[in-house]
């Protein structure tokens, strides 16, 4: 976008950020009009707040695309946790699988990341902006709908193929299988483009099930085949 300033669009969303409070929609003129720009956005937002980002995070959305971004420790919480809905806006919920990478991500090399352990999560997105963003320009620039991924306990396994579920905790979801090898492929390729990860840094895949709408008072439960569960307490 010739002549745009990502730093501009970025402070608003720093500020909704630190403050919490609801963002309105981003005037047209400092609005990312592509997802190239997005990028920009969301990575300048990070930088106004002081934040290094520990892996990236890859949102899959069924027929649609897939949207990457930066995933934070801030916003990684224990299984168990009792999670406040209150301060996630347009909050949906996925099943979700965090890798720990055993070595760096090259952001030349083509093979399938290596991962030294995995855990079964939750993902719960959510956004910084009073009415969610329809096109997906503004949703990568507010970090990909990144709101808070609960992890349960890793597991040393190798990414396979098996069946993910998510429901409220006691319910009979089946869920559906899931390549989890792919995903953590395509989690790895963008993380590439963005420059590649360092040993140790995270990458996360969310989406792997059908999306389920939290509610206060819901325990919520994702299931991985071969990797145990994860549970959320929804307050």
């Amino acid at each position: 976008m010739p002549g745009f300033d990502p730093a501009v669009a970025a402070r608003w969303l720093a500020e909704a950020m630190e403050t919490g409070s609801p963002l309105g929609p981003l005037p047209a003129d400092i609005a990312p009009r592509d997802a190239a720009a997005a990028e920009e956005v969301a990575a300048a937002t990070l930088d106004a707040l002081g934040i290094v980002p520990c892996g990236l995070r890859l949102l899959r959305r069924g027929g649609a695309p897939a949207l990457s971004g930066p995933i934070l420790e801030g916003r990684l919480v224990p299984g168990g946790s009792a999670v406040a809905l209150a301060a996630l806006r347009h909050a949906g919920a996925t099943a979700a699988v965090v890798g720990v990478l055993a070595e760096k991500l090259d952001p030349d090399a083509t093979t399938p990341p290596v991962l030294a352990r995995l855990h079964p999560a939750i993902d719960l997105a959510a956004s910084r902006f009073t009415d969610l963003p329809g096109e997906d320009p503004a949703r990568i620039a507010d970090l990909a709908l990144l709101g808070l991924v609960v992890a349960g306990k890793g597991k040393a396994a190798a990414p396979g193929t098996g069946r993910v579920a998510l429901g409220p905790a006691g319910s009979r979801a089946r869920g559906g299988e899931t390549d989890l090898a792919a995903a953590f492929a395509e989690a790895a390729a963008e993380a590439r483009r963005w420059g590649g990860l360092p040993e140790g840094a995270l990458l996360v895949v969310a989406g792997l099930s059908a999306p389920v709408a939290p509610a206060p008072g819901m325990v919520l439960a994702a299931r991985i085949a071969g990797l145990g569960r994860a549970e959320a307490r929804l307050e």
